[in-house]
């Protein structure tokens, strides 16, 4: 079920999701690490208290816009987060095994390609965009952030920095990330992708 929350929809489960619990008590850990109250980090994030409590308490599924405002004011990517919600750190991670993450009011879904590790600099995602998706992110999780994005079915509209790129299967964008930037998938078919992702 899809609620309102804070300005946006958000994703509303009979019970939580394990990786949305692990991930709200690390979310959770962070502010505590920080000294910061709800309060301070609704001012710094832009997301609102009850949003940001009911993320902690794993009420909701975050969508992908609040988690990369909180990886922004973290200075985390979201691979870097979701990595830290995993027991283990092994140099292979099987395909039944890796991390997938939804945003189903979005029709995104994320999958963490690499094994995950909390010091990583470089990552591979996998992304899925249903036709008709579009994501907007109002900033990047780290400034200066170096993307690949390789389509490898349907195609993809990318806008970054005011400029729109229109990639077709097999097509691959290269781009330092310093502000907004949006993915929509105009259909008539999903888009999946490949984000390599360099911290600077």
């Amino acid at each position: 079920m899809k609620r309102p929350v804070g300005g946006a929809e958000e994703e509303v489960a009979s019970g939580p999701d394990p990786v949305d619990a692990r991930l709200g008590a690390r979310l959770a850990e962070l502010r505590a690490e920080h000294g910061w109250s709800l309060g301070e980090l609704a001012e710094r994030s832009g997301v609102s208290r009850s949003t940001l409590s009911r993320a902690e308490r794993a009420e909701i599924s975050p969508t992908a816009s609040l988690l990369n405002r909180l990886c922004h004011v973290y200075g985390r990517t979201m691979s870097q987060l979701l990595s830290e919600v995993e027991a283990d750190h092994a140099p292979v991670v099987r395909a039944a095994e890796q991390t997938v993450w939804q945003d189903r009011a979005a029709g995104f879904v994320r999958r963490s390609v690499s094994p995950p590790h909390a010091g990583l600099r470089g990552e591979l995602v996998e992304g899925r965009l249903a036709a008709g998706a579009d994501i907007a992110y109002d900033r990047p999780p780290v400034p200066g952030l170096e993307q690949h994005i390789w389509v490898l079915e349907g195609s993809l509209e990318v806008t970054a920095q005011d400029v729109g790129h229109h990639l077709g299967t097999g097509d691959c964008l290269r781009l330092r990330v310093w502000g907004p930037t949006r993915f929509r998938c105009a259909g008539p078919a999903d888009a999946r992708y490949v984000l390599a992702v360099v911290r600077p």
